[in-house]
């Protein structure tokens, strides 16, 4: 006997599938297995593969795989159905997967036995492992796909998401997804089609005869199991849909807060008999869908808005300026809107001039920015009129406070809700002269950057910030700018975000500061990427508390000439009468400007002669001190050079204390102190100096500072 015969009287037949050309080859006794006549022949695989269970095929699948990366043979169970869906019998498989050698496919033959195995009662069926692998396989996909959709962000990936999915058994080829639009039905997408087969139906009125359609007028799911049912049932739009060669389709309905949204069409090209596992599987697809598309069209949504927001409340930073260069960034980071308070300006003036403005109005909502943007046309609108920087910021601190009184309240929202204040610094810049008057209402003092590249905090004077107070008074600082000198401006979230406060944030903002940089849009762009790119993980702050806020940074550049002058360091503020406390700000300003002094008792020295030398101006004279320290040279051989004028043009004299005395030994520390000092008289006043010297020679220093 041959050995088909021999199997055959054991109820066994033979078959192979070749994958890469989707053939299925069977004897007499397979065919009769899988419900064909019981003749040897070869049939396509789309011809084979609706007689077998749509959720056992999916199993088959990944057995397959399986086996073929594990080199082992794939066993598996497998119902056979009849052409209304209805299993006819169950049969065993075991089969050898060969991968075969096809460039760029991957592609193999599977060749093995099927046997006709004692069909099971309902209830022990029911405790079979194939049906509890089947129902777990269900459940485990129900699951990705929920997972999936929840994490698609746009409507293109919601539908990208959805044309991936693997259904267990059942994978449609081809989805189209239909929304309402008034009394029309449009495609929102579709996934497995080609570029223009959506034409006939990306427009047509609710009331067509088209399955999609009823779907979306009913809310009703409609299922088509073979052409005949969609043809009998909707002859009118047949002809549209008999081109794509499909055999099965589902139309369900995509309802999202009890509403009918639209619709969505998977087509199999597979007979597919819709059992109540299968719709079930659909209907819960359909549900998922509709909400991944409801909340991603939030998002696009809140998307758009805030990027309108951002277009109509972001400045351009205008033309060039002669002698300055400018740059800017503003990372929304505070709010879901991705809108928020902080703002920057650059404003041309009357004069000639410009004017620089950054700040920050409290909270990261939608009314923080619709007070930024009030605020910011406010200041334009001030300083256009011509008025000075202190005058500027406290017209605006008015106006503030009056919007925010007039603010509509709520039913439920409390007063103290609604009042909002808001931080600020204004500076009215002088290309020429190279001066910054600056007025500042409670924000961050601004960072100078000197040609050499060292950053030192410039402490200016200060009010409180806009809108709490309306007499509120802005005093004015000027600071000078030398050639290649650079300011930076910024809100607090440049410095305090990731857990920082204000002296750990300006810590992790210096080295970024002090890199040499020829181009502003990089300095800008490296201070967003120390806050926010892949390097601000390891640099986080010491706070709990890491909240994450809005940034607006400006940077402003003096230019310079390229010559071989040796780069210098240089600083000035004023200590008035009536600020005794400044003379602290100026030692720690002087130390910023001495952070790489080669010997620190040097720099200890320089605080203490320039706190007894603004100290004598203040208690021996009736007007206010003027500080310029100045660093030149090379390091290792630099010069420091500090000054302090004032108005009165009694000239110092030196004693010699008791030693009880509490005064008298400034110039006596000077002379100990000092490698050269000395009292300049002027026109009106006098100014008293002195030189530290790097290096030990200090006679060369002092001729090549001359």
């Amino acid at each position: 006997m041959r050995t088909e015969e021999i199997l055959a009287a054991i109820g066994t037949g033979l078959w192979s599938w070749d994958s890469s050309s989707g053939t299925v080859a069977f004897d007499a006794e397979a065919a009769r297995l899988v419900g064909l006549p019981a003749e040897a022949t070869v049939r396509p695989g789309e011809e084979v593969r609706p007689r077998i269970h749509p959720a056992d095929w999916n199993d088959i699948d990944r057995i397959v795989n399986f086996a073929i990366a594990e080199g082992t043979l794939a066993e598996a169970r497998m119902r056979i159905v009849d052409e209304d869906g209805a299993v006819v019998r169950t049969v065993r498989t075991r089969s050898k997967p060969v991968p075969l050698d096809t460039p760029g496919r991957h592609t193999y033959v599977l060749a093995g036995i099927l046997q006709e195995v004692t069909p099971h009662s309902d209830a022990a069926a029911a405790r079979t492992p194939h049906t509890g692998d089947r129902r777990r396989s269900r459940e485990a996909f129900l699951l990705d796909a929920g997972r999936a959709l929840a994490e698609a962000g746009s409507t293109e990936e919601v539908l990208r998401v959805t044309g991936s999915l693997s259904m267990p058994g059942f994978s449609p080829d081809g989805l189209a997804v239909f929304g309402i639009s008034g009394e029309r039905l449009t495609v929102i997408g579709h996934h497995g089609h080609n570029v223009g087969d959506e034409k006939p139906f990306t427009d047509m009125l609710l009331e067509t005869d088209y399955p999609a359609a009823e779907v979306a007028r009913t809310g009703q799911a409609i299922y088509l199991a073979s052409p005949e049912a969609y043809r009998q049932r909707f002859p009118t739009t047949w002809p549209l849909a008999s081109g794509f060669g499909r055999r099965s389709w589902a139309f369900l309905p995509l309802i999202s807060s009890g509403r009918t949204m639209g619709a969505w069409m998977a087509g199999f090209r597979h007979k597919v008999a819709f059992s109540p596992d299968e719709r079930s599987v659909l209907n819960t697809v359909g549900r998922m869908l509709a909400q991944a598309l409801t909340r991603a069209g939030t998002a696009e949504t809140e998307r758009e808005l805030s990027l309108g927001l951002q277009r109509a409340m972001r400045p351009s930073l205008g033309p060039d300026v002669p002698g300055l260069s400018v740059a800017a960034r503003y990372i929304p980071t505070g709010g879901g809107l991705q809108v928020g308070g902080d703002w920057y300006d650059m404003i041309p003036l009357p004069n000639g001039r410009i004017a620089l403005v950054i700040g920050d109005v409290q909270g990261h909502d939608v009314r923080a920015a619709g007070l930024m943007g009030q605020l910011r046309i406010a200041l334009r609108a001030y300083a256009s009129e011509g008025h000075r920087p202190d005058a500027v910021l406290s017209r605006a601190s008015r106006f503030l406070s009056g919007l925010t009184e007039s603010y509509d309240l709520a039913d439920d929202e409390d007063r103290s809700d609604a009042t909002r204040f808001a931080t600020c610094l204004y500076a009215e810049v002088d290309p020429e002269a190279g001066t910054l008057d600056i007025a500042r209402a409670g924000h961050p003092d601004p960072v100078v950057i000197s040609v050499d590249g060292t950053a030192v905090i410039r402490q200016t004077a200060g009010g409180l910030p806009l809108g709490v107070e309306n007499d509120a008074d802005y005093p004015t600082t000027r600071v000078v700018l030398g050639p290649g000198d650079t300011i930076m401006l910024c809100t607090d979230g440049l410095i305090e975000t990731g857990g920082h406060d204000m002296a750990t944030g300006w810590t992790r903002l210096r080295p970024v500061l002090e890199k040499p940089v020829d181009d502003l849009e990089e300095l800008a762009e490296a201070l967003v990427q120390a806050v926010h790119g892949p390097g601000s993980h390891y640099t986080t702050g010491p706070l709990v508390d890491r909240r994450e806020d809005d940034i607006a940074v400006l940077v402003l550049r003096r230019e310079v000439a390229r010559t071989r002058r040796i780069p210098g360091r240089r600083s000035a503020m004023t200590i008035a009468q009536a600020e005794p406390e400044r003379i602290a700000a100026a030692r720690q300003q002087l130390r910023a400007l001495l952070h790489d002094w080669a010997d620190a008792e040097q720099v200890d020295s320089a605080e203490l002669m320039v706190s007894e030398m603004a100290t004598n101006v203040l208690v021996h004279t009736d007007g206010d001190a003027l500080l310029v320290a100045e660093v030149t040279g090379e390091p290792g051989e630099r010069r420091l050079r500090v000054e302090v004028a004032d108005a009165s043009d009694e000239l110092p004299h030196k004693r010699r204390p008791g030693e009880m005395a509490s005064s008298g030994r400034g110039l006596v520390l000077m002379e100990m102190l000092a490698d050269a000092w000395g009292v300049d008289p002027r026109g009106e006043g006098k100014s008293i100096w002195f030189e530290l010297y790097e290096s030990a020679e200090p006679t060369e220093l002092a001729a090549a500072g001359s």
